[in-house]
C-alpha cells in the first residue's frame, strides 16, 4: 500500500514492522527498522515531514516506533537488550499467514490484547501522540525515547556551521585530532586530522557533517563524491555525519569503495552523546534524577 496524503495509523504499520524486521534477518536495531520501511518508498514526502502540532517529532517515524512496540508488548518481537528487536515465533506465525486477510486479523488481536492490558495500568497524559490518539497510554519505552527526538531537534536548529563545530567537538572526545576545513573552498571536507586505531598506530580521516532534515536520504552520489574529496585529501578513512539517514545505496558504497566511510545518522549520534553523558561528560545532555516508586515494594513483605 502507498501513503501519499493519509498518514497510516501505528495498527497499520505493524505488519510491515514484521516484515522489515524478516526481510534484514530476523533481528534489526530500532533505527534500522524506521530506515527499511521508509526504503520501502510508500510514504510521501510530505508524510515523511509532517511533525505533531508544537513539537519537532515527526508524526511518522513515532507511529513506526508505537507498532514496534505494541509488539513487542504482544510477543511478537522480543528484544533481549534495548534497541535491539527479533522475530518470536509468533512474530514467523503471523508472517507465514496470508497477509492480505489472516495476517492483519491476528495483529488486529493482538492490538485488542495490549490495548486491553494497558487500559488495566496507570494511564500516562500530556504527550503530542496522546492529543492525537487520546485511547492511546503513552508506552515507557517511546517516553524514554522523547529526548532523542528534542537532541535531534535542538541539532536541527543550529546553523550549517555550527553544526560542524558541534560534530568535530563530538569526535575529538573519542580522541580524533581535527582541523576545521568548513567554509567556502573546503571542497567537501568539514575537518581533517588523525584517527588513533591503537597506541602506536593512526589513520588520516576526513569528517563531512550534513545538517539535512532527518527525513533526507543521503544518496550513493553523495557519499562516492564525498570518497573522492576524502582521497584528494589524502585521508586514509572518511567520516559521514548527518542528522537524515544513509539509504541502502549508500551504505553501499560507503565499504566498497575507499577511503572506507564510517556513515554516522541521527540515531548514532544520539547513541554516541549518550556514551559521553554515561562516562561523565555534559554534551547537551543531562540525567534527571527521578524516584522510582515500585524498588521500594521489595521491603515489608
Amino acid at each position: 500500500m502507498t501513503y501519499a496524503g493519509d498518514m497510516p495509523t501505528y495498527a497499520d504499520l505493524m505488519l510491515p514492522v514484521l516484515e522489515v524486521v524478516a526481510d534484514l534477518g530476523g533481528s534489526a536495531q530500532g533505527s534500522e527498522i524506521v530506515d527499511a520501511l521508509i526504503e520501502r518508498g510508500e510514504y510521501s514526502v510530505e508524510l515523511l515531514q509532517r511533525t505533531y502540532p508544537d513539537s519537532d517529532k515527526v508524526m511518522l517515524v513515532d507511529r513506526m516506533r508505537w507498532a514496534r512496540s505494541y509488539l513487542k508488548i504482544g510477543g511478537a518481537l522480543e528484544s533481549p537488550r534495548r534497541g535491539l528487536f527479533v522475530l518470536s515465533d509468533l512474530g514467523r506465525d503471523i508472517l507465514a499467514l496470508d497477509p492480505q486477510q489472516p495476517a492483519l486479523e491476528r495483529l488486529r488481536e493482538l492490538d485488542r490484547q495490549v490495548r486491553s492490558r494497558r487500559k488495566a495500568g496507570p494511564r500516562q497524559q500530556g504527550s503530542a501522540a496522546a492529543e492525537l490518539d487520546p485511547d492511546l497510554d503513552k508506552l515507557d519505552e517511546l517516553r524514554e525515547d522523547d529526548w532523542r527526538d528534542a537532541f535531534l531537534g535542538r541539532l536541527h536548529g543550529l546553523t550549517p556551521l555550527a553544526f560542524e563545530e558541534f560534530t568535530l567537538y563530538l569526535l575529538r572526545l573519542f580522541g580524533l585530532q581535527l582541523t576545521h576545513q568548513g567554509g567556502t573552498g573546503d571542497e567537501g571536507i568539514d575537518g581533517i586530522g588523525i584517527a588513533p586505531l591503537s597506541p602506536v598506530l593512526s589513520s588520516v580521516v576526513a569528517v563531512q557533517a550534513k545538517r539535512y532534515d532527518p527525513s533526507t536520504a543521503i544518496s550513493r552520489e553523495q557519499v562516492a563524491l564525498f570518497q573522492r574529496d576524502a582521497a584528494a585529501k589524502g585521508a586514509e578513512r572518511a567520516i559521514f555525519v548527518t542528522l537524515g539517514r544513509f539509504s541502502s545505496s549508500a551504505k553501499k558504497a560507503a565499504t566498497t569503495s575507499t577511503p572506507t566511510v564510517d556513515l554516522i545518522d541521527g540515531q548514532r549520534l544520539c547513541d554516541l552523546a549518550l556514551e559521553n553523558l554515561e562516562i561523565g561528560r555534559e554534551i547537551g545532555l543531562r540525567r534527571v534524577v527521578e524516584v522510582n516508586g515500585e524498588w521500594f515494594e521489595r521491603f515489608g513483605r
